[in-house]
């Protein structure tokens, strides 16, 4: 038990002088997680993160950031970039928001049923207003029917013609392209503070103005990341650049 508890609090363990494991997801799945409540930063359409974890929504799926679709009239535009600026307003309306475990994903990601302040459902508000799809692969269709009424009422992807998030996906991976890159448009919803990590792991934001903001660049795959205040940028573990 005293195990257990060591863990529990570091959650990494450290084999014979190699780099520090995640052991979160094993524990999460012996012990269970706890819910998670707070002020979040978008990541992309089904993404958040709260507290500095990430936290994929339960059951459906929204387009890539790089992802693109048609609109009503075969336009392309950024439909994954769209469905994240959407996100973040509909939770900054009300918050916090709270997510309750559910799994984890084979990327170490907090999978949750999350919610506003007010209990409106995220998973079922982006899939009513087409941002994102119902995953009968994970929800087992609980929310096809905000589906049907997304694409009866033509809202969002639904207005024109788009390629289903995991078989983009499959598709971009089988070309050697990530797709999980940091979501670029982020910056352009009002979460304009950069969270670089330097090289000795120091994390230290820069804000609009400052000496080194315009040629410092964020590498989600290194744990970097854009931040929407300072308030969420401290909270995090962050320290503000002292130029």
């Amino acid at each position: 038990m005293a195990l257990v508890t060591a863990l529990g609090v570091a959650g990494y363990f450290v084999s014979g002088g190699g780099p520090a494991v995640s052991l979160t997801p094993l524990l999460g799945s012996m012990l269970g997680a706890d819910p998670i409540a707070g002020i979040a930063s978008v990541i992309d359409g089904d993404t958040i993160e709260v507290h500095g974890q990430r936290i994929r929504v339960n059951g459906i799926d929204a387009p890539e950031s790089g992802q693109q679709c048609d609109d009503a009239k075969g336009f392309r535009y950024q439909c994954g970039a769209k469905a994240a600026a959407a996100l973040d307003a509909f939770l900054a309306a009300s918050r916090p928001v709270h997510c309750k475990f559910v799994s984890w994903d084979r990327y170490g990601r907090y999978v949750g049923n999350c919610a506003r302040s007010d209990g409106t459902s995220v998973a079922a508000w982006l899939v009513e207003n087409g941002y994102a799809l119902d995953w009968p692969k994970y929800s087992g269709g609980a929310y096809a029917d905000q589906e049907a009424l997304a694409k009866t009422a033509a809202r969002g992807i639904w207005s024109g013609s788009f390629q289903v998030p995991w078989e983009w996906r499959a598709e971009h991976r089988d070309n050697g392209q990530s797709t999980s890159a940091p979501l670029f448009a982020l910056g352009n919803i009002g979460c304009k503070i950069k969270g670089n990590i330097s090289a000795d792991g120091g994390r230290i934001y820069h804000m609009p103005g400052q000496k080194f903001y315009d040629a410092t660049r964020i590498s989600e795959s290194k744990g970097e990341r854009w931040f929407c205040s300072e308030t969420d940028a401290r909270s995090a573990g962050w320290r503000r650049s002292k130029r």
